[in-house]
């Protein structure tokens, strides 16, 4: 199954208990506002970090639309997940471009870990799952989905509720109700019905209440309104992102090669994370998923996008809604392709104030976190055994400090990608000394 679905129950309503698996799907114009939820989701982290790392950022979003359609057709339709640009990559692209790399150093270093992930995938996918069980057995992928979830927490921390802290409150407070009060539909778009109603809850206070005199997305202290609409109006309907092709360094590439571990162990954790939610056995799809991954990030450097990886944000979403189905994944790429061949639409959802996205963003880390603990708990993994306690311990604290390892003069290890190797590596090392 990969472009076909079943029309759960009459496509309007979920029973209380019901999912609706990958393969089902609501009313398609249900499973467009779902997808649109989706995209809102993903949206902040896909068009942040291409601007940290100096890369257009229309084109990543763009370009996660298309990585998404080929993640799924490569898993077929198994694994419900959307594919962006990942924030693993930030602290080596800087350190390239401090030793005065440019984009096509910078997207050459990231296609060629592409390459080397949809390998590994492959890997995966020919010696059989064993291999992801031995080296990921269910304390270290508990562990892992909560370093990315809990690891997260920063964002929502440093970033976005300074921004405003109010705003960010009564959104959140206003979610828990949608989420958890509303019921049907209503309940399943709680993620979408709390954005929006922050954005207009930012738009209002700034008609009666005026500037506010806080952080921006730049960390720089300004009186400004909280609803920017400038480079909306400045924005054109239509234009083409900027492309360019990749420059092969082998400096560069050496850099950003370490991150692939990380990677993997992310996309490992996030499939177990969605089949813990499915209650489906997906480990035989777990090397596609890993390759899909590779080949997502190989089809968006090629032309200058940046790299990609499976998104906590939108597992965030399912979490809340209890919608698996990946049309809305197809919806939610198609929109996202269009954004990014739609720079005003792009500018718009990019105008989503922070204290908003700080209010939800709280929420769906700290759901995927504890995704993890579900699969510790559903595991009966024995968290008195300091072989289990003691790394997972260290490599969470890593990724919620974040804690930072300095690898060069201008780039280090840190947040999930230090903590994923010291809980990796920890584990294992523990586990061989203990059998010693």
């Amino acid at each position: 199954m990969a472009l076909g679905w079943k029309v759960h129950g009459d496509g309007r309503k979920l029973s209380p208990g019901e999912v609706v698996k990958p393969d089902e799907r609501l009313s398609w114009p249900r499973m467009v506002g779902f997808g649109a939820q989706h995209v809102i989701a993903m949206f902040g982290a896909t068009f942040v970090f291409p601007l940290v790392m100096g890369l257009d950022a229309n084109l990543a979003v763009m370009m996660s639309g298309v990585a998404t359609i080929i993640f799924l057709l490569i898993v077929k339709g198994r694994i419900p997940s959307y594919v962006g640009s990942s924030a693993s990559f930030v602290g080596a692209v800087v350190a390239i471009r401090a030793a005065g790399g440019g984009d096509g150093t910078v997207t050459g270093a990231l296609l060629a870990v592409g390459v080397v992930l949809g390998l590994a995938g492959l890997a995966i996918h020919l010696l059989g799952v064993q291999i992801i069980h031995r080296v990921f057995p269910p304390i270290v992928t508990g562990g892992v989905v909560m370093l990315i979830g809990f690891g997260m927490a920063y964002v929502a921390a440093d970033v976005y509720w300074p921004q405003d802290p109010w705003v960010a409150l009564i959104t959140m407070v206003a979610t828990f109700v949608f989420i958890g009060v509303f019921r049907g539909f209503l309940g399943r778009i709680g993620v979408l019905l709390g954005l929006v109603f922050g954005f207009a809850l930012s738009w209002l206070w700034d008609r009666t209440g005026g500037m506010i005199t806080a952080p921006g997305g730049d960390g720089k202290v300004t009186e400004h309104f909280r609803v920017n609409f400038d480079a909306v109006a400045q924005a054109d309907w239509i234009g083409l992102p900027t492309l360019h092709g990749p420059v092969f360094e082998v400096s560069a590439i050496v850099l950003v090669l370490p991150v692939v571990i990380a990677l993997i162990a992310e996309n490992v954790g996030h499939v177990k994370a969605v089949g813990e939610m499915t209650g489906a056995d997906v480990d035989a799809y777990m090397g596609r998923a890993v390759m899909a991954d590779g080949v997502g990030t190989v089809v968006s450097t090629a032309v200058g996008g940046p790299a990609t990886t499976t998104y906590a944000e939108n597992i965030g979403v399912m979490a809340a809604t209890r919608v698996y189905s990946t049309a809305a994944y197809h919806v939610a790429a198609v929109i996202a392709i269009l954004f990014g061949l739609c720079p005003k639409f792009g500018a718009l959802v990019a105008a989503t104030p922070g204290g908003v996205l700080g209010g939800v963003t709280t929420i769906l880390y700290g759901m995927i976190g504890l995704l993890g603990a579900k699969i510790w708990i559903e595991n009966r993994v024995d968290l008195n055994d300091p072989v289990n306690l003691v790394p997972v311990g260290a490599g969470i604290i890593c990724a919620i400090g974040p804690v930072a390892f300095p690898m060069t003069g201008t780039f280090a290890l840190s947040g999930i990608a230090l903590g994923t190797i010291v809980l990796l590596a920890g584990y294992h090392g523990l586990r061989a000394l203990h059998r010693d």
